[in-house]
């Protein structure tokens, strides 16, 4: 197996590194930020990688968020970026389901476990949808519950669909809409399978721990739409028109990020120290997935930066 390049430090090697690609998808949580901290000299290394004419495309399995919403947190953290920059999880759900699936009427709405990102992607897809933030689900299952929901009474017949992401309010309720929906043959799909989500330099659980219950229920697998799923990659190659040879993935996490980018055959893959997994996770026997290059965080690729203000006419 091969050992992943440590560029931290290496001012050559990282020039080197980043000429070699046109486009760096990147990850959020552990990558940019974590929570509403952003990491330290990250912004100035986004803007060193556009002044080299580098395309950037941030990458997320957060599916809480929309990429409008993304984007005000991007704003608010002080942060360039544009709408179309962005393509998370929750917007490549409401794409394969209102572009691939396309669920036939009558069956054609979605019930969502998830939150308000989820939705909004959807309502621009104009996807009909139950569930997600609709306060009527978010409360304590009732005896009538149990009866509505098993004689099919209280369920809506059109669902064709349960979409499950990561869900700040899950309950018993939502769980079991959700499994009589897909014991109806409802297709399942995951906005992503992530098994814990980095906040405030902790770890919580993701949105695969929401799914997981519906698996181990029902004994099927959902579709994820996030990484490491290549249907994601797909459309963000669709969208973007990007060379993979040319194009690296940049992330904090082995069995989603790296796993994504090795999978999808691009040029290169990043591993950065300030999230999830460690040196450690990768060098194990047993790791899931290995990447091309590493550093301790994102921002020492601004080390180039240093070597071209050197070179700079008058210094």
């Amino acid at each position: 197996m091969t050992k992943p390049k440590h560029l931290t430090g290496d001012i050559a090697a990282i020039n080197e590194f980043i000429d070699r690609f046109d486009t760096f998808l990147l990850d959020c949580d552990g990558v940019i930020w974590t929570g509403d901290h952003v990491f330290e000299g990250v912004p100035e290394t986004l803007e060193l990688l556009r002044s080299r004419g580098k395309k950037i495309v941030f990458v997320t399995n957060n599916s809480t968020k929309s990429r409008q919403e993304y984007l005000k947190k991007f704003t608010s953290l002080g942060i360039q970026s544009d709408v179309e920059e962005i393509f998370g999880s929750a917007y490549s759900s409401a794409i394969y389901i209102s572009r691939i699936l396309k669920l036939p009427r009558p069956k054609n709405k979605v019930f969502v476990i998830g939150e308000a990102g989820i939705e909004n992607e959807l309502r621009s897809e104009n996807v009909p949808f139950i569930g997600g933030t609709d306060p009527a689900f978010r409360r304590d299952m009732t005896p009538e519950d149990f009866k509505g929901i098993a004689d099919g009474t209280l369920l809506d017949p059109e669902v064709g669909c349960v979409l499950a992401g990561l869900d700040f309010h899950i309950n018993y309720l939502k769980l079991s809409h959700a499994l009589q929906y897909l014991r109806r043959g409802a297709v399942f799909l995951a906005t992503n399978v992530d098994s814990t989500f980095p906040m405030n330099h902790n770890f919580f659980p993701g949105a695969g721990a929401v799914s997981t219950p519906l698996a181990y229920a029902t004994g099927q697998q959902p579709l994820a739409l996030g990484k490491p799923s290549q249907a994601m990659l797909d459309a963000i190659e669709g969208k973007f028109r990007l060379d993979r040879a040319r194009t690296c993935m940049v992330g904090d996490r082995l069995n989603t990020d790296i796993k994504f980018g090795i999978e999808g055959r691009l040029g290169g893959t990043l591993a950065v120290l300030t999230g999830v997994n460690s040196q450690a996770d990768w060098e194990a026997p047993d790791a899931v997935a290995v990447p091309a290059f590493y550093v301790d965080r994102l921002s020492d690729l601004r080390a180039a930066a240093a070597q071209e203000s050197a070179r700079a006419p008058g210094n």
